[in-house]
C-alpha cells in the first residue's frame, strides 16, 4: 500500500524539484529551500557527486508519512540508468525512482520493493511498454521537444497513461501541461540557475512558491 500511496502523494502535490550540483552538500541547501518554498517532492539526481549522501541527509531529516508536519517531502532519486543504482538509492533512503529513459531491469527491481518508477519515455512504443510492465507514471522527457498537446497525442489511444513532462517546463508554460493533461511536472534548472549564480539561494525558495502558485491555479482552472 505504500506504493500507492506515495505516488498519489505525488500526484497530489504536482511539482517536482529536479536537483543537480556540484557538492552533496549544495544539493542539499538546494532542497531545503525548494521545500520551503512549498515543493514537497524532491528528486536527487545521480549526476551529483556522492548524490547518495545527499539523498541519507534528506531522507535522515524529512519524511513523507504526515503531511502536516513541517519535515514533510518526499525524497527521490533522479538519473537512475540501472537497477544497481536504483537499489542503492533505495538503501540510502530514496522513496522513489526517475530514470532517463525506460529501463525494463530498473522497473522489475522497483516493482520487486514497491517503490514508484517514473522512467524516461519519448514515444508511444515505450510508453505501451512501460505500462505493460507496471508503471505508474511516465517521464515525458526531454519535455522540451514537445509542446503541451502531446499528452492529448498520447491520451487518444492510451487515456490510463499518466504522464509527468520534464525538462522545459516553465512559469509561463506549467499552466498548458497542466490544462493538456500532466499529472506532475518536474522543474530543473530554472528553479537553481538564479541562486547558484547570485550564491543566494533563498531565491530558490521564491522561485519554488512561484511554481506551486501557478500550479496550483492551473489545476484548479482545469477541473
Amino acid at each position: 500500500m505504500k506504493k500507492l500511496k506515495l505516488v498519489q502523494q505525488i500526484v497530489n502535490e504536482g511539482v517536482v524539484a529536479v536537483l543537480r550540483g556540484e557538492t552533496p552538500e549544495e544539493v542539499v541547501r538546494m532542497a531545503e529551500q525548494a521545500i520551503a518554498g512549498g515543493i514537497k517532492v524532491i528528486e536527487v539526481t545521480m549526476t551529483v557527486p556522492f548524490a547518495l549522501k545527499a539523498i541519507e541527509e534528506l531522507a535522515s531529516r524529512y519524511s513523507s508519512s504526515d503531511p502536516e508536519s513541517d519535515r514533510y517531502a518526499i525524497i527521490g532519486v533522479g538519473t537512475a540508468l540501472d537497477p544497481e543504482t536504483a537499489r542503492a538509492a533505495i538503501l540510502s533512503g530514496a522513496e522513489f525512482v526517475v530514470g532517463p529513459s525506460l529501463n525494463p531491469q530498473t522497473v522489475v527491481l522497483c516493482n520487486r520493493y514497491r517503490i514508484p518508477i517514473m522512467p524516461g519515455v519519448m514515444t508511444i512504443q515505450e510508453i505501451q511498454t512501460a505500462l505493460e510492465l507496471g508503471v505508474d507514471i511516465v517521464k515525458l522527457f526531454p519535455g522540451n521537444l514537445y509542446s503541451p498537446s502531446m499528452i492529448k497525442a498520447i491520451k487518444g489511444p492510451m487515456p490510463q497513461a499518466n504522464v509527468m513532462p520534464t525538462g522545459g517546463v516553465s512559469l509561463a508554460n506549467i499552466g498548458e501541461w497542466v490544462r493538456a493533461g500532466a499529472v506532475a511536472v518536474g522543474i530543473g534548472s530554472d528553479l537553481t540557475t538564479e541562486a547558484v549564480k547570485t550564491g543566494n539561494y533563498a531565491l530558490v525558495a521564491e522561485k519554488a512558491a512561484q511554481y506551486v502558485a501557478a500550479y496550483r491555479e492551473a489545476k484548479a482552472n482545469a477541473n
